[in-house]
């Protein structure tokens, strides 16, 4: 793909929506913003929460159409193996390592006869080498004599395959096999929070009450609208909340940087004309594919 310029949230006069990329949005001032979130009126209602849920996710969809997962797959198995590199890393360096690996053990019969310490030495960057060795080849294991080597499609066998927990196992089953699933991983969970869809911290409490929220066919494009934009606007540290679309409807506004110039500034992957995670991104993708391992 050929170079792009960063992809501003659209500009609009009274409030942002978070319309088509491409036609960036203007904040709301902040105390727009603070009215639109029920700054200083009561509580907001269970109906009310629902309800503006339900309309940042519309907002979201706008926004990011192409909100797709981050990591290069081919296969339910590829998929499999790139989540669990993906503990404790990032999806960008899993990507720049699986190409290796999969091409040493492209079956899980072949990573189930591999020796460790040459796995080990293929995805070493992704940390934690060794413990992911034991897992990855010990799941291969399984699908070898418990599945005929193929990755099964339900929750519950998922599961019990070395490394594997559920949020791994929604991950495949929403993507592989097209079974809808919640992922909360930190940026979901931070951002559910921030945006007072819950308090719970326990990964599988906040997938169970966010799943009250959005009908089941929801559910896997929202866990990715919900990582693209905490990776992309909403930060951890420092939230672009002067660039960001559905400012009037987080009661978290102001927590980041509201001046809007400076908010630009903090915009990452293709919001901020960078390259996004993936090596071989989907079609649709508007930005630039990541470099290979050692391309800079």
């Amino acid at each position: 793909m050929g170079e792009q310029g960063a992809i501003r949230p659209k500009k609009a006069t009274k409030r942002p929506t978070g319309k088509s990329v491409g036609k960036p949005a203007e904040p709301a001032t902040k105390a727009t913003v603070k009215a639109a979130a029920g700054s200083g009126r009561k509580p907001e209602s269970r109906l009310a929460m629902v309800r503006r849920a339900r309309k940042i996710n519309r907002e979201l969809a706008e926004l990011y159409p192409y909100a797709h997962p981050e990591l290069d797959f081919r296969n339910p198995f590829e998929l499999l193996v790139a989540t669990v590199l993906s503990a404790q890393t990032t999806d960008l360096r899993v990507n720049q390592t699986t190409p290796a690996l999969f091409a040493a053990y492209p079956t899980p019969e072949d990573m189930a006869a591999a020796v460790p310490e040459e796995m080990e030495e293929l995805i070493r960057p992704t940390g934690f080498f060794r413990a992911k060795t034991k897992s990855l080849i010990g799941l291969s294991v399984a699908l070898r004599d418990n599945h005929g080597g193929e990755v099964p499609g339900r929750l519950a066998d998922l599961v019990k395959l070395p490394g594997v927990g559920r949020k791994t196992a929604n991950v495949v089953l929403g993507n592989a096999f097209g079974v809808p699933g919640i992922t909360v991983d930190t940026h979901f969970g931070r951002l559910v929070r921030r945006w007072k869809w819950t308090e719970q911290e326990d990964p599988e409490k906040v997938e169970a009450e966010i799943a009250t929220i959005f009908p089941r066919s929801e559910w896997t494009m929202l866990s990715h609208r919900v990582v693209f934009h905490g990776r992309r606007i909403c930060h951890a540290r420092r939230p672009a909340c002067g660039a960001c679309p559905i400012a009037p409807l987080c009661p978290a506004y102001g927590e980041g940087e509201t001046d809007p110039e400076k908010a630009r500034k903090l915009l990452k992957y293709e919001m901020g004309g960078q390259p996004g995670q993936r090596l071989s991104p989907p079609a649709d993708y508007p930005g630039k594919p990541a470099p290979a391992l050692g391309a800079g």
